[in-house]
């Protein structure tokens, strides 16, 4: 009887220190898994904005390519260039793009060639808060919606027009060759419009040798001024008659003064670029061409404010002809 007492009095005295244990130890869980949550959820955090910036990384740089001749299709390598080595450069949308024009203001024309291929980049260009002409080119994957959200955006829509280049590299669907006759010629011409319905004008993709046939070029021209539109000479030839064809058969007309992306460098471009509005001074206006590259679009983005204090006002290329 006495030792029963014992053991109960033994078992109240160590009831208090075994709920305190329990407590602390149930309070030390608790921290445990808060902490372990917090550190989760900062982990999840973390990992979110790296998979974001991955994604923006990604959607803005399409293959970077080499300044050499070549086709142009949905599957195809890059924008190659317009023929550089044939160029002596010697010789969330914005608003309504197209100002209206200040007096006396140097104007420039930027257009981004071989559209249609790289929607991405191409959006980036088509969200610039200023005035940019898309020129398309024809039969390619995505050429019906950049023109679409172009013309949306308030920018300008071109058919950019394959034609036959001297390195004999085939410039890709819808091309234009000395080798068709003129029926041919026409035919291509307006097949190449119809899948670019939104063009207000066209210029050349590449076409060294095809802009150098006063055949080809009045062939084309007579398709031109039919549709009434205007025509720009990407001058990718020293040869080029396209420029004085098209303006003898009534057609408004312009020519290319710079390349800006020969090299795909950022600072290149920017030189380039700089180069453009030192000439739209000099001459009162002046046409530069570039294509859907990060590294333009980077920078193009970058010069504008400063393309702005120099009081050099962007238009498009419509603008620009005469």
């Amino acid at each position: 009887m006495k030792r029963r007492r014992a053991r109960r009095r033994s078992r109240r005295s160590r009831s208090p220190i075994v709920a305190l244990l329990l407590a602390s130890a149930v309070v030390a869980i608790a921290v445990a898994l808060i902490v372990r949550g917090d550190t989760s959820s900062r982990a999840v955090r973390n990992a979110t904005a790296r998979h974001r910036a991955h994604d923006v990384s990604v959607a803005q740089s399409p293959p970077v390519t080499t300044a050499t001749e070549g086709p142009s299709s949905a599957a195809a390598s890059p924008p190659s260039l317009a023929e550089p080595s044939e160029a002596p450069e010697a010789t969330t949308p914005a608003p309504a793009a197209s100002a209206t024009p200040r007096s006396g203001a140097p104007r420039l024309a930027i257009i981004i060639d071989d559209c249609g291929q790289w929607p991405d980049t191409e959006h980036g260009f088509i969200a610039l808060p200023a005035a940019l002409t898309m020129s398309v080119l024809p039969h390619v994957r995505y050429g019906t919606q950049i023109a679409h959200d172009a013309e949306a955006a308030g920018k300008g829509v071109m058919l950019h027009l394959p034609m036959e280049p001297l390195s004999g590299a085939d410039p890709g669907p819808g091309r234009i060759t000395v080798s068709m006759n003129d029926d041919a010629i026409t035919a291509q011409v307006r097949d190449d419009l119809a899948s670019v319905p939104l063009a207000t004008g066209v210029n050349n993709h590449e076409g060294s040798r095809a802009t150098a046939d006063d055949r080809v070029m009045r062939a084309v021209a007579s398709v031109l001024a039919e549709r009434r539109l205007f025509f720009i000479d990407s001058r990718t030839g020293s040869a080029s008659v396209a420029e004085r064809d098209t303006r003898a058969a009534g057609i408004p007309t312009a020519g290319r003064d710079v390349f800006l992306d020969n090299v795909a460098d950022v600072d290149a471009t920017e030189a380039q670029l700089r180069r453009a509005a030192q000439l739209a001074k000099s001459q009162g206006s002046a046409i530069a061409i570039g294509h859907p590259r990060p590294t333009t679009l980077i920078a193009v983005r970058a010069l504008l404010p400063e393309l702005e204090r120099d009081g050099i006002q962007l238009v498009l290329a419509r603008d620009l002809v005469h």
